[in-house]
């Protein structure tokens, strides 16, 4: 039997280490040997700094563009290389694309302790309980599905402009009173804490190398996303081309996500089906396919402003080629369910186990549907819904469209 073992036994050329703002002093021995040993020292000048008069190294710091590090590191293989990293090397750190490039034999990681162990440790919080945050090159609508009453987060700052952005977007979204922990150098000689409420703003003098951990407090009236499917229409943005809310919640059931999953949106309109289907878990993907142009523009700032603008919109014709996409794990047709094909390249590009949901309103479609029905099995229902509204003086229910759904399982 083969080991599991993620090691070969292969000498390690490669050496991450987790490098704190007490800097060198602070590190176990054996990483103070790596960098003593080290043949090249690779990192940030901020790190590279820490260890000033330390060794003698080659020392290099990270090429710009970003993208061309992996390059950097590939030049020096088979010599003993140490890249120095901030805390945890594999906590939003450069460990894994490291390891994802190299892989794991010839790789040696000392890690030092992470922000957050530190975050919980000023503020007296257990990291268990809070949850994580990076506004690092990402919008702060990011924060929008964290955003709960009396949620504990510990977030990463881009900068020392991030504190003030912060505050001034909590008080608009109606959680002025949230507290906020500003947590600057920390385990350096320039650590500073302060404490201040979003509706105060930030402080002036912020340190660049800063993070928050806060305490939300939602107001009455809060902007604030409720955990179940089917969020209100007036969530989104829409030119009436949208999955209603009591058909977007039946929908979103039957499209069973479940983390790290793909779907495809076909016809996705203003893109609600595909916007809650990544609320569910910050893992899930979602490829919208629309052909109009203006309404892809309109599903890609619904998806910022909820929350979930790594969202890809493809605008293009549904009856065009989409093998060029991730094979999904489900599949929802909202709209062109008549389109010559459709159904049929979903289905052949759905995994085994994959899920596919098709709404229509039209007799054409329903006649569609029946064929995939009876092609494929699965289940077909009708929805029905009736809203109140007035008649004259009076009042009475009035009924929608009803919309026939199938959904069906791939063997």
């Amino acid at each position: 039997m083969p080991s599991l073992s993620p090691c070969s036994g292969a000498k390690h050329w490669l050496t991450i280490i987790g490098l704190g703002e007490d800097g060198f002093e602070a590190l176990s021995r054996k990483a103070q040997r790596a960098i003593l040993e080290a043949d090249v020292l690779v990192g940030g000048k901020r790190h590279l700094s820490l260890v000033e008069g330390r060794g003698q190294a080659l020392r290099e710091t990270w090429p710009s563009p970003y993208s061309r590090a992996m390059q950097a590191l590939a030049r020096h293989e088979g010599r003993d290389v140490v890249v120095l990293a901030s805390g945890d090397p594999f906590f939003f750190g450069i460990g894994k694309q490291i390891a994802a490039h190299f892989g794991y034999d010839g790789l040696q990681v000392i890690p030092s302790r992470s922000c957050l162990t530190l975050a919980c440790a000023r503020t007296g919080w257990s990291a268990q309980d809070v949850g994580l945050v990076s506004l690092c090159g990402r919008p702060m609508s990011r924060l929008l599905p964290h955003l709960q009453p009396g949620a504990r987060l510990v977030i990463l700052s881009a900068d020392e402009t991030t504190p003030a952005s912060l505050a001034a977007w909590l008080d608009e979204k109606g959680c002025g009173e949230s507290v906020i922990h500003l947590l600057e150098a920390l385990d350096g000689p320039e650590e500073r804490q302060r404490v201040f409420r979003a509706r105060e703003g930030a402080p002036g003098d912020v340190a660049r190398l800063n993070m928050m951990a806060v305490e939300i407090v939602a107001g009455r009236g809060a902007s604030l996303l409720p955990l179940a499917c089917g969020l209100p229409d007036h969530f989104f943005e829409h030119d009436g081309q949208i999955t209603k809310q009591e058909i977007r919640a039946i929908t979103l059931s039957a499209l069973a996500p479940h983390p790290g999953q793909v779907l495809w949106d076909l016809g996705a309109g203003s893109g609600s089906i595909g916007i809650e289907w990544m609320l569910r878990h910050p893992s899930n993907q979602c490829f919208a396919v629309e052909r109009n142009a203006e309404r892809c523009a309109r599903i890609a700032r619904n998806a910022e402003a909820l929350g979930v603008d790594q969202l890809h919109v493809e605008q293009r014709d549904l009856s065009a080629p989409l093998s060029d996409m991730p094979p999904p794990d489900a599949v929802f047709v909202g709209g062109g369910i008549s389109t010559p094909g459709l159904l049929d390249n979903a289905w052949s590009a759905l995994r085994s186990g994959g899920r596919l949901v098709a709404n229509a309103v039209t007799l054409e479609g329903e006649q569609r549907l029946f064929e995939a029905f009876q092609a494929w099995g699965g289940a077909l229902s009708r929805i029905s819904m009736e809203r109140l509204g007035p008649i004259g003086t009076m009042h009475g229910f009035r009924p929608a469209m009803t919309v026939t759904q199938y959904k069906a399982v791939k063997p």
